[in-house]
């Protein structure tokens, strides 16, 4: 790779960083915790027990002495772990209107990754494809950051093959010991069982899935005969996009599709976030995160 393209990818990197830091500056100022605050392990004060308090936090000693129910509620951590899922499948290398949806992945794990590490906290990744899934462990600071964002610019497009997001979620499960915060940056448009592996993070970790489209996966245009391919399998199906009927049957299509995801994520347990290749990726960001913040 020249010198040229290192420096260019590295000036883009650099300006997603100031472009973030500077819509969220105002969000997060003064708050150690980063974005999400974890629930902690060390004991703190004890109360009186509250419908809705998890029972295992029961503290059977001073319940015993009072008489009455207690729990122990516990201390913030202050140095948080949150780890990324990127989809390097071949469905990412797609895009119809302003970039790819693998631009949007990169602009989505710059955005939590500063946003993370800006308080100490700890970035690992777990990065999957047609060829499998390879862990990052966690690091600390900007440079973490920097080091995540250029192994994406610098990765190779997907060849041939389908790539299983329930296996990355599974490896994740398994090295993310201590319990943070989990972004799963995807398209979701992935045939393996990823929503039961989903379920089974939510219940440990804070998850968000940030699902990166584009506006042509949900409308066909009328360009008369069209060759659609499956990136993943190589599939190919001549569609005659001049008729209205099957236009209307393939956004009805996608609108369920559209809606059965919703629900799978939501049902998980996990907060959802979508980004489009036609939308300000940074606004979509920004608004999340003030609303998860005003709702915490």
């Amino acid at each position: 790779m020249s010198n040229d393209v290192l420096a260019a990818g590295e000036q883009t990197l650099r300006q997603l960083e100031l472009a973030v830091n500077r819509s969220l500056d105002g969000l997060l100022h003064g708050d150690h915790r980063g974005l999400v605050p974890g629930a902690g392990t060390e004991a703190g004060e004890g109360r009186l027990y509250q419908p809705g308090d998890d029972v295992r936090r029961i503290d059977w000693n001073l319940t015993a002495r009072t008489t009455v129910p207690h729990v122990r509620d516990t201390i913030a951590e202050r140095e948080l772990e949150t780890w990324v899922v990127v989809d390097g499948s071949a469905s990412i290398d797609f895009g119809t209107a302003d970039c790819e949806k693998r631009d949007l992945a990169l602009a989505a794990v710059a955005a939590f990754g500063f946003l993370s590490t800006r308080g100490g906290s700890r970035l690992g990744a777990v990065l999957f494809d047609a060829s499998g899934a390879a862990v990052l462990p966690p690091r600390t600071g900007r440079d973490a950051v920097f080091a995540l964002l250029r192994t994406l610019q610098v990765r190779d497009r997907a060849g041939g093959g389908e790539a299983s997001l329930a296996d990355a979620l599974r490896r994740l499960r398994h090295v993310a010991r201590r319990r943070g915060l989990v972004v799963v940056v995807t398209d979701l448009l992935d045939g393996s069982p990823w929503q039961r592996e989903l379920r089974a993070l939510s219940n440990r970790h804070d998850v968000v899935v940030c699902e990166v489209r584009d506006p042509r996966e949900s409308t066909l245009p009328a360009v008369g005969l069209l060759t659609l391919v499956d990136p993943e399998t190589g599939r190919r199906r001549e569609v005659q996009t001049s008729s209205p009927k099957l236009r209307a049957r393939f956004e009805e299509a996608a609108r369920r599709q559209r809606e059965q995801i919703v629900h799978d994520v939501r049902a998980a347990g996990a907060s959802h976030l979508e980004l489009a290749t036609d939308r300000a990726w940074l606004k979509d960001v920004v608004r999340f995160v003030s609303v998860r913040r005003r709702r915490r």
